[in-house]
């Protein structure tokens, strides 16, 4: 059975400090670039471009970022990128932001994935959900919210775009 963790409005909010963060810790945020892995992570680094129109009047390029193809944990090789990178990344400062950090293995590829691309001159990772049990030496630099588990329990990110709704359940495996 799931329980609800974060609501819409508690992810709405953990979204906008992100952004304050973001824009706080980055002098030259015209800069910036935010990438978003697919999928989840591109709706939060939309949702984020769109705090910062409302907030800068600033509108940052979004990146979509499959790291699939990067995977070293994936027991069939996956060949095909659908990586959508709209602008330059070489000397850019990269907000790489996904919905849950978890062994830190999907970022791992993801990096891969952005220096094949490109030489980023910095990058910064965001979170939604930060839950433990790292199993590469990776933090997040933004986290929307900070949710403990036991790995008998798996984190379920629902968001508008994909799933009809807004919410961060916590469910046994």
């Amino acid at each position: 059975m799931a329980k609800e963790v974060v609501d819409s409005q508690t992810m709405k909010r953990a979204i906008t400090r992100m952004t304050y963060e973001i824009i706080e810790r980055n002098k030259d945020i015209e800069d910036i670039v935010l990438v978003g892995i697919k999928t989840r992570g591109v709706f939060i680094a939309r949702r984020i471009a769109e705090r910062l129109k409302q907030l800068e009047k600033l509108s940052l390029p979004v990146a979509e970022l499959d790291t699939k193809p990067f995977r070293d944990d994936l027991s069939e090789k996956i060949e095909l990128d659908s990586s959508v990178v709209p602008t330059e990344i070489a000397g850019k400062n990269v907000v790489l932001i996904d919905d849950v950090l978890f062994t830190g293995r999907t970022i791992r590829a993801a990096l891969d994935a952005l220096v094949q691309k490109g030489r980023p001159s910095k990058i910064q990772l965001a979170v939604l959900v930060d839950r433990g049990h790292r199993e590469l030496p990776i933090r997040a630099d933004y986290v929307g919210k900070n949710i403990p588990t036991s790995l008998a329990e798996d984190i379920v990110v629902k968001m508008e775009e994909v799933d009809g709704e807004d919410r961060v359940l916590i469910d046994t495996v």
